[in-house]
């Protein structure tokens, strides 16, 4: 199966890198830019292409590495290039492969293949690809073919149903995105306390580390301590008491959550109180 890219950005780069150093055959790269695609091939050895037509004709497989907000513009130039048979995939963790309108008419199957990674630098990031979870979301009659893909390229992956992109999305946002934003709620508190924000970042960067590593290598319900896990209400009613109605909101549905891991942790203990706190 040969296989081609629109869009020769820090994806497109890393992907078909990814690929070609795992024997896979890359057909090369078509960008508005061609300059871009002239280093994305020169990177992979492949060939860069003056028009997506002759990419289309060359490629058993596409993928639309390109910007979530570009999938569907360029969709509708390729739908009318002879695209019979063809697998057309884009790698956007937030839509699902519906954008590819009208792709059974025809005859062609339509993917969305996410890697739960983020794609930092054009020349180095495909490096980080080895231990990335991929999902698969399209049509199953060409599913088997995208299974062997991830299989040739030896990492896991996970199959989902269409309806399920956008709360899998969330679940990626929640852990990455979010987390950003509950670091940045934590170092602001260290702030009002008097720190600067270099000594806040400091302060907490272990916390932080090392409890993004236990999370990831153990599970949340291992990874679990402090105050909500050990049921000290004392110590959750003084922190309510210091922060403002909108941080001890943020601090009350947060804890809320992590009352369920907490019970998870210790089935036999009785939490009854703590959700009252939070209520």
């Amino acid at each position: 199966m040969k296989i081609g890219f629109i869009g020769a950005g820090k994806a497109g780069f890393s992907l078909g890198k990814y690929l070609t150093e795992r024997g896979i055959e890359i057909t090369g790269y078509y960008n508005h830019h061609p300059e871009s695609a002239k280093e994305a091939a020169l990177f992979t050895g492949t060939r860069a292409y003056d028009s997506k037509d002759q990419l289309v004709a060359d490629s058993d497989m596409l993928f639309l590495t390109v910007p979530d907000r570009a999938i569907l513009p360029v969709w509708e130039e390729i739908k009318s290039l002879g695209i019979q048979n063809k697998i057309i995939c884009h790698i956007s963790g937030a839509h699902s492969s519906e954008l590819f309108s009208g792709i059974k008419e025809l005859g062609a199957f339509g993917y969305s293949i996410h890697p739960l990674f983020a794609f930092h630098d054009r020349y180095t990031a495909y490096k980080g690809l080895s231990g990335t979870f991929f999902t698969i979301e399209g049509d199953p009659a060409r599913l088997d073919q995208i299974k062997q893909l991830l299989d040739c390229m030896g990492n896991r992956y996970a199959v989902i149903k269409t309806d399920s992109k956008t709360k899998y999305h969330a679940a990626a946002a929640i852990v990455s995105n979010l987390y950003v934003g509950l670091s940045a709620f934590g170092l602001g508190l260290l702030e009002e306390c008097g720190f600067s924000a270099e000594e806040a970042q400091e302060a907490l960067a272990p916390l932080i580390r090392n409890n993004a590593e236990n999370i990831a290598s153990a599970g949340p319900v291992s990874a679990l301590t402090g105050p909500i896990e050990r049921n000290d209400t004392e110590t959750v009613m003084a922190h309510l008491s210091c922060m403002s109605e909108a941080q001890a909101e943020v601090y009350r549905i947060l804890s809320k959550e992590v009352v369920k891991v907490a019970k998870a942790k210790n089935p036999d203990r009785d939490y009854t109180m703590m959700e009252d706190i939070l209520k």
